[in-house]
């Protein structure tokens, strides 16, 4: 195998950028604020930054001198992504001498100099008696980096400063490969009367950079985004900036606070935000949140009676902060150890909304529904349907159950005669709340009437 010996070990140093701000959204990317200091001098000149994410949206960029602005023209911006490889080196040779060292089965040492013609298809030299080398075996040697190639991604700017001395650029730039989730973890207490809740968020850096000891926010909210930014996007990054005026806490957790129509939630210390690393950082926990455990049946659904747990998210149950989007796993002591029983997923939770987690289908407590009755009139523009559905506990205790009738492509309906009290939710809908005793059973019996 072919081996560049290039002098470029600093191309595989970390790549890092310091004291950075960074805003991470839901949606696989992220807001960064860094700045840099430039010894700048009176004129033109050029100057750059090679410690960016690689994949910045270069159209993104928002560059700001902290001092002196208004003495500091920005002529020109450049983002210069071609990055070295050994192919792109060896391409730069093309026409020009290198070298090729190998060793010989009597372990001495053959080196073979030449021009290089071509590197399509293969390496091809023509040496300095005129032979014609294809494929070498050995180690190329190149004399001298080439120009033009970029160990790092790179950004650019063609400035005309008045002024001279160290002045800080301010740099404000979007880039993908950053996203957070937040995970959930439900354990109920013996009675299912309570949980505690604990929340992680897990931050996933694959932008090509490496954040050390970064001011880290998360955004929670469906933000808008378009696949080809313009200036919109400067807007976004400018009223962006502004998200620093927040007041700091000395707690080290996360700190919520609304923006707009979404939520910002700050964590209250730095952290390093390695490239190509998964990160995780509690989010927050809260002990003994009563909840109730519902069984709910709706055969237009699901044929099996669901488990869900119902709970609000308000200050007296030891909550009361939005809640991001994410995964909620839940788990149970069996007496010997933790067990896990089911999870779902929440959306985006604000302030004393009611939340329900459905976490699997019941065991012993079982629903049937069958129609015992039918009758249509075209004349009379109108029908009948009767229904009972039996619901059966094999349970020690009794159970309340949520049974759910949905009357889909029915306008004009009317329950006529029913066994068990139910409530009209909405124009389809109607919910019967049955208990059903231990080892035992009950029937729910009703009759509909649709007019056209």
């Amino acid at each position: 195998m072919k081996k560049i010996f290039v002098l470029l070990a600093f191309m595989f140093l970390a790549n890092f950028c310091y004291s950075a701000s960074v805003t991470i959204y839901n949606d696989n990317f992220a807001l960064v604020r860094d700045t840099k200091e430039f010894n700048i001098k009176a004129g033109q000149q050029l100057i750059e930054m090679d410690d960016v994410a690689s994949k910045v949206d270069p159209t993104s960029v928002l560059p700001k001198f902290l001092s002196d602005s208004d003495k500091i023209t920005i002529l020109e911006q450049n983002y210069d992504f071609d990055l070295v490889n050994s192919n792109k080196l060896l391409q730069k040779y093309i026409g020009s001498d290198i070298s090729v060292e190998r060793y010989l089965p009597n372990s001495q040492k053959e080196k073979i100099s030449g021009k290089l013609l071509s590197v399509q298809g293969g390496t091809i030299i023509k040496t300095n008696n005129d032979k014609i080398v294809i494929n070498p075996e050995g180690e190329i040697i190149l004399p001298k980096m080439p120009e033009g190639l970029m160990l790092k991604p790179t950004l650019s700017w063609l400035i005309n400063s008045k002024v001279s001395g160290k002045k800080k650029l301010e740099l404000t730039y979007k880039t993908t490969g950053f996203s957070w989730v937040a995970d959930y973890v439900a354990v109920l207490d013996k009675d299912d009367k309570k949980i505690d809740l604990n929340a992680w968020v897990t931050i996933n850096n694959t932008s090509g950079a490496t954040y050390k000891d970064a001011k880290l926010k998360l955004v929670a909210g469906d933000v808008n985004t378009v696949k080809e930014y313009g200036r919109s996007n400067r807007v976004m990054l400018a009223k962006s900036a502004a998200m620093d005026a927040m007041a700091e806490e000395s707690a080290a957790g996360f700190q919520e606070q609304s923006f707009f129509e979404y939520h910002i939630y700050k964590l209250q210390r730095t952290a390093n935000l390695k490239d190509n690393e998964k990160k995780q950082i509690e989010f927050t926990a809260a002990q003994n949140i009563p909840v109730e455990k519902k069984y709910t049946y709706e055969s237009s659904k699901n044929n099996k009676v669901e488990i869900s747990l119902k709970f609000k998210n308000n200050k007296a149950s030891n909550l009361g902060i939005p809640l991001p989007k994410g995964k909620v796993r839940v788990f149970k002591s069996d007496g010997d150890s933790i067990e896990f029983v089911g999870e779902d997923k929440i959306d985006h939770t604000p302030e004393n909304k009611d939340m329900r987690l459905t976490i699997g289908n019941a065991f012993d407590v079982t629903a049937e529904r069958k129609m015992t009755g039918s009758s249509s009139s075209n004349s009379a523009k109108q029908s009948e349907e009767s229904y009972e559905i039996t619901l059966k506990n094999a349970k020690t205790e009794a159970v309340k159950v949520e049974v759910i009738e949905k009357f889909y492509g029915w306008s004009n309906w009317k329950i006529t005669s029913n066994s068990q009290k139910f409530e009209k939710k909405d124009s389809n809908t109607a919910v019967f709340e049955v208990s059903v005793p231990a080892k035992s059973e009950t029937k729910i019996s009703y009759k509909v009437k649709y007019s056209w």
